[in-house]
Formats: structure tokens, C-alpha cells, sequence
């Protein structure tokens, strides 16, 4: 990072960063903060305080792209210096700026630079915004490892100070970080027993909904022995409970040579001192592997969590997403999580009303919800995203088809995840504390439970405890998909078997 600093008698500028989207954006997020403070300038609490607004945006959904224009225009029209980073301002670039001019836009590739930038906008300059691109067809490299070719910069792929970018699962035995910690590329913002890490960037799938590899590129894994010290740097700034994100977890390590590794890695992330429990999120169905199942339904300190990007049922509708399996296939997968795993967490997103998706298929799709039992069940209309496959496919349904299917299947969604919470009642659970609420009574969740998505758990205690600790109770009631429960044993603190 540069060293930079603001000149002898100056204040320091300051900076409001905004972070909308998902865990991967709050990691980059984090990153962009770490850089900005090593550049000198300062961290506000808000706009109002603010000489720039940075607003790293997401760029997913419609939605989603239209939450990250408003967020920008809010700033602008405050008379902030307003600059736009993140997936949203990497897709669009020229034209988000021309469409814009209220914002100025950044690429991936200025993440380095962002303190210059930022001095930049301070001092009233204005840059041509770059060009989209597909980042598929760039290298996600650094110079050294590939001479004479250039390469893109991976938001949350900071190396660690001092250390080498290589390195074996090994460098670091399980539970071992440096006494004096290592320094890692982000600066964490607010105080969330959960932290993010990430695991990887990009993803090599083509499936035709989705616009996410042009412009996040292709995958990338990072090395082992940088996670694991990152993990050891985030238990010491009071991370308990680790997220490993990236667009598609189940593809860690195919670049790095070794499918199964994170099959490797879990157990290491899992025994470093200070953290409670490690949670995946993003497993592609077609690609869970039997070994990986097994290690996350019994590693002590990994949730038995199965976060299944399913998307659909019905194998037609599948194959028309480029994506792989169908009811059958997947009522097996999750029989074979549940045998390995009865109590384990499932969670799913579904699209509805994709081109050609027929009124059987429709059922179908139904029909699967009703047998899975899952925890979390998300539902989303389909919609055309720019230069997606599935944006020229024939047999679109109109809004008010796909409006009403979205509500029908949503309901019922509401429905059984309401049932198999309370299907829960009586079942011992690992609760790990996130919030004080009262004298003897926290909010936190339980294994198959991730956080702000699915669900929480109240908690009654008579042994006080603290954001962080972990502790076994009993389910002793539901509402929807929150818990209610009452501890039972004096676990707190202590990596409880899941």
C-alpha cells in the first residue's frame, strides 16, 4: 500500500464509503478503506462530513443497478463530490459516466490508485471513464507471474504485507498466525462478529441469465496460505463467525491444481484461534463433490450449511440456463447432505418466469419445494440483463405471468420455511451471540442460520454472555424463520460440535 500521508498542518480529507450488493462487495469495500486510510485520508461517519462519497455499487439485477443510481444521485444532489466504483461503474464505465455526469466512475483497475483518484476529484479533476470490457479475456495476474502481458486488479485479493503471493496449505499450521499479525489489505467497517472472506473472484460458468463473469472475469482463486492468515487477522479485529464467499465456491482451487481444496482448507480456517465457526456460501449443485459434503457435515467449527444456487427444478428450464440437473438429481443431492448431516442448513434462490418456462415447469418447480424442506428460499423474477444469453432466447413471458407466478411462489415459499423452522423445535443448536438484547436474553443464529438472510435466534441465557460466544441451546419455538431458544449447557465461548 502507498505510504503517503496528508501534509504537516493539513486536515486530513475525508471520505463516506457506501457499500451496497452483496458480502463480496463489503470484502472489496473493505479493501477501498484500507488503502483510502494508508493514503491519508479519513473515514466519515457520513455524507454530510464527507468531501468525496464513494459508493461502491452493485450492478446485478435491475434492482440492484437501480438502488446504486439512486444511492449516487442522493450524494450528488447533497453537493457532495460523488464517485461510483464498484460492479455497476465496472459494467457500464463510459456509459454509466455519460449517463451520469453527476459521478465520476472508477474501474477495478483503479483500486490501487483509489487515494490518488480520490485526491484527484478533492482537487476538482475530472478523467475519461474507461471503456467496458470482458474481463473474461484479461489476466487476473499479477505482472511477475505473467512478463510483458498486463494484467486486472481482483477487488479482496489484497497479498499480505511481507509475505509471498505463493505458498502451500501448509505454510501455516492449523490454529498458527504471527504473533504480531499479519497486515492485510482492508481495514474492517463496523463491528460484526461475521466477517467476509473471500475466497476467490470471477466465475468460468456460462450460464445465460447471468452477466457477473464479463465483467468480474474469469475464476480465480486465492492461495490457501493468505486465507488462513487473513482469517487469523480477522479473529484478532473480533471476527467469531467467517462467511467464505466468491461467486462460486465449489471451483476453489481448479486453477491452483486441486479441486478438493477446500475440502483442505475448511478444517485449517476452522482451527484458527479465535473463530467460532466457518460458513460457505455459493456451492454450484452440479459440482458438490461427496468429499465435500462429507467435511462440511462433520468438521467441528464448519457449519452444516448447503448453500445450493439451484435456480430451478425443471431440467428443461435448466438446460435452457446452461445450468445441470433437475428435481430427481437434486432431492438426491439433498438426501445425501441430510444422511450425512439430519439437523444440516439448506438455503436456495429460484428464478421464475424464464424464457420458455411453461406452466408444468412451473409446477415442477413447485412441486420440488414442497419435497426439499429447505431453510431460506429466494425468489426472483426473471428480467433481461444486458449481453446475456437468455436476453435473445424466444418464448419471454409477459411481466403480469411472471409477477404472479413470483407471488404464488413466494407465498408458498413463506409457507414452508415457516414449517421447517418449526420443525426445529426441540433440536439442539449452536447459537453464536451477535447482539446483547436485555439482561439475559441475545440475538444471534444457529448453524443454519447465515447472517441477515436467513433467519435469527432469540436467545434466553441465566449465564451472561457477550457478542461472539458460542453457545448450545434448545429450540423451544418459531415464528416464520426466526427461533426462539433457552441455553443449556456453559459452552459460551467454546466451538461447540455443530
Amino acid at each position: 500500500m502507498s505510504s503517503s500521508q496528508p501534509e504537516s498542518g493539513h486536515a486530513r480529507r475525508s471520505v463516506s464509503l457506501v457499500t451496497l450488493g452483496c458480502a463480496r462487495n463489503e470484502v472489496d469495500s473493505e479493501e477501498l478503506a484500507a488503502r483510502l486510510e494508508d493514503g491519508g485520508w479519513r473515514l466519515a461517519e457520513s455524507a454530510e462530513d464527507a468531501d468525496v462519497v464513494l459508493v461502491n455499487t452493485c450492478g446485478f439485477i435491475e434492482a440492484a443497478k437501480q438502488e446504486s443510481i439512486d444511492e449516487l444521485l442522493g450524494a450528488a444532489s447533497g453537493g457532495a463530490k460523488v464517485v461510483a466504483a464498484g460492479c455497476l461503474a465496472e459494467r457500464y464505465g463510459s456509459g454509466l459516466a455519460e449517463a451520469m455526469p453527476e459521478a465520476q466512475v472508477l474501474s477495478f483497475d483503479d483500486y490501487e490508485d483509489i487515494a490518488a483518484k480520490l485526491d484527484a476529484v478533492a482537487a476538482g479533476e475530472r478523467w475519461q471513464a474507461h471503456e467496458p470490457r470482458d474481463r473474461r479475456k484479461l489476466l487476473p495476474l499479477s505482472p511477475a507471474e505473467r512478463p510483458g502481458q498486463r494484467a486486472v486488479h481482483q477487488p479482496g485479493h489484497g497479498v499480505i504485507a511481507g509475505r509471498p503471493a505463493g505458498g502451500a496449505i501448509a505454510d501455516l499450521p492449523p490454529g498458527v498466525a504471527p504473533a504480531s499479525g499479519p497486515r492485510v489489505l482492508r481495514r474492517r467497517l463496523g463491528g460484526a462478529v461475521v466477517a467476509p472472506l473471500k475466497i476467490a473472484s470471477g466465475c468460468d460458468r456460462r450460464c445465460t441469465f447471468c452477466a457477473i463473469p464479463a465483467f468480474r472475469g474469469a475464476f480465480v482463486s486465492r492461495r490457501p496460505a493468505d486465507l488462513v492468515a487473513e482469517a487469523g487477522w480477522l479473529a484478532d479485529h473480533g471476527a467469531r463467525e467467517l462467511l467464505l464467499v466468491s461467486e462460486n465456491s465449489t471451483s476453489y482451487g481448479k486453477d491452483l491444481g486441486d479441486l478438493r481444496l477446500l475440502e483442505k482448507l475448511l478444517p485449517q480456517l476452522a482451527a484458527v484461534g479465535g473463530i467460532r465457526r466457518v460458513r460457505v456460501s455459493y456451492l454450484q449443485p452440479a459440482e458438490v463433490r461427496p468429499g465435500l459434503i462429507e467435511v462440511l457435515a462433520s468438521t467441528p467449527g464448519v457449519a452444516p450449511y448447503f448453500d445450493l444456487s439451484f435456480q430451478h427444478a425443471s431440467g428443461t428450464v435448466l438446460r435452457s440456463m446452461r445450468r445441470f440437473g433437475d428435481r430427481e438429481r437434486f432431492l438426491q443431492l439433498l438426501a445425501e447432505v441430510r444422511r450425512l448431516a439430519p439437523l444440516a442448513g439448506v438455503r436456495s434462490n429460484f428464478i421464475v418466469g424464464f424464457p420458455g418456462e411453461s406452466q408444468d415447469d412451473f409446477e415442477e418447480l413447485q412441486a420440488f419445494l414442497e419435497e426439499a424442506r429447505l431453510d431460506a428460499i429466494g425468489v426472483f423474477g426473471y428480467s433481461d440483463e444486458d449481453g446475456t444469453e437468455a436476453a435473445s432466447l424466444p418464448g419471454k413471458l409477459p411481466e403480469d405471468e411472471i409477477a404472479r407466478r413470483v407471488e404464488d411462489l413466494a407465498g408458498l415459499a413463506d409457507e414452508l420455511m415457516a414449517q421447517r423452522a418449526a420443525e426445529r423445535v426441540g433440536e439442539q443448536v449452536d447459537v453464536v451471540i451477535d447482539e446483547v438484547l436485555g439482561a439475559g436474553r441475545y440475538l444471534g443464529r444457529a448453524a443454519h442460520q447465515a447472517p441477515e438472510v436467513d433467519g435469527s435466534t432469540e436467545l434466553t441465557s441465566a449465564r451472561p454472555a457477550v457478542p461472539g460466544d458460542l453457545v448450545s441451546a434448545v429450540v423451544t419455538g418459531s415464528d416464520g424463520v426466526d427461533l426462539s431458544a433457552e441455553a443449556v449447557a456453559a459452552t459460551h465461548g467454546a466451538a461447540a460440535a455443530s
